[in-house]
């Protein structure tokens, strides 16, 4: 189950981030019953979460917050059910670092999507190996996204 709240501000494909987020879930072989909460903020909500659980000042593009710690499953393991937890979008943020990015402020909201549910499911970057793994994973779901013909408009 996916749910989207936007107080943002801001009008967002809300629809299309959902089904976003639904292919990259079964691309991971995610439980479809696994809960995931994406939730867009504006940017003065968002440079609260950042100073609040990360330590760090200003708005940020996105953060994640993991509930029960689910990881892919290996090719002979069941897809694990459970929460997978929050995924905080800042569309503001998202739009003006966009073209820094090489991105359309769509590419780079759907990259940062992917992004957090990677932090999600255990993902992480702090080490050049991790990087590349998880960078690796998120330009591969990325374009099997567009392959399918999946993605946000506005």
């Amino acid at each position: 189950m996916i749910d989207l709240n936007n107080e943002s501000g801001v009008e967002a494909d809300e629809l299309g981030l959902i089904e976003l987020a639904r292919f990259a879930l079964d691309k991971l072989r995610i439980h479809p019953q696994a809960e995931l909460s994406i939730l867009l903020v504006d940017e003065t909500t968002m440079a609260d979460y950042h100073e609040r659980f990360m330590d760090l000042p200003g708005p940020t593009d996105v953060m994640s917050f993991p509930m029960d710690e689910l990881r892919a499953p290996e090719d002979d393991e069941e897809p694990p059910m459970g929460l997978l937890g929050d995924i905080v979008l800042c569309p503001q943020v998202t739009a003006r670092q966009a073209p820094d990015n090489g991105r359309s402020v769509d590419g780079e909201a759907e990259y940062l999507l992917i992004h957090g549910l990677l932090h999600l499911l255990g993902h992480d970057h702090a080490e050049p190996e991790e990087k590349t793994v998880m960078f690796g994973l998120n330009d591969r779901i990325i374009a099997a996204c567009a392959a399918a013909g999946v993605s946000l408009t506005v």
